[in-house]
């Protein structure tokens, strides 16, 4: 299943334009902090698919019934770009487990695109729910790898992928190479990817522009 926020109109799509206006992207505070607010209304509307169970809470007056997450998720992102994404991630599911992983691209002489996964710090997936992020979903290599890396670490019982901005490629492209019944929410499915695979129009590089040029 894909959910892509933007298509119910709500203050997210205000952020989308913001991260995608060349201006406004000169500002990184800004930038990071746009994305972090997509990653916390991301998680509230993918809070909506999880398990609960109902708990009793004693306040000052009394005792409530409240119905609470029956089990933490992982929230596992890609690096470094990620981070931002995260971090609005982990103001939603502020008791959950947390994953980090580092991929990049290498373009090659012929101009083939080859994804390197390196470093991993991960729980224990074992029967959990698992959250990968990434803000751009630009061909779904990258998504495809990490989740084939992390699965040293156990088998999660249900997956979430979550991203700002993916390409219409990326999205069949996950679909096809994750396990079946993973969800996919993302702010918004654009058409195109240019020849140095970057999804047009885009944003241009999160990495960049949250954290600054990279050699």
């Amino acid at each position: 299943m894909v959910h892509e926020i933007s298509k119910i109109n709500s203050i997210f799509n205000q952020f989308i334009a913001e991260i995608r206006n060349k201006e406004i992207q000169k500002d990184p505070m800004r930038f990071r902090k746009n994305l972090e607010r997509m990653g916390e209304i991301m998680g509230y509307e993918l809070s909506k698919q999880l398990e609960y169970i109902e708990t009793k809470v004693e306040t000052p007056l009394g005792i409530a019934t409240v119905n609470q997450l029956k089990n933490q998720p992982v929230i596992a992102s890609i690096l470094r770009a990620g981070l931002t994404l995260h971090s609005g991630l982990l103001n939603v599911f502020d008791h959950a487990e947390n994953a980090f992983i580092s991929a990049y691209r290498e373009e090659k002489e012929n101009g083939e695109i080859k994804v390197h996964v390196e470093y991993l710090a991960c729980p224990d997936l074992t029967n959990k729910v698992l959250i990968l992020s990434d803000p751009m979903l630009a061909t779904g290599q990258s998504m495809s790898l990490v989740y084939d890396a992390i699965l040293k670490n156990g088998t999660p019982k249900k997956i979430h992928t979550v991203s700002a901005i993916a390409s219409k490629q990326a999205i069949e492209y996950v679909k096809k190479h994750l396990p079946e019944g993973t969800e996919i929410w993302v702010g918004v499915i654009d058409e195109t990817l240019n020849a140095n695979s970057y999804i047009v129009p885009g944003i241009g590089d999160a990495g960049d522009l949250a954290f600054g040029l990279k050699l």
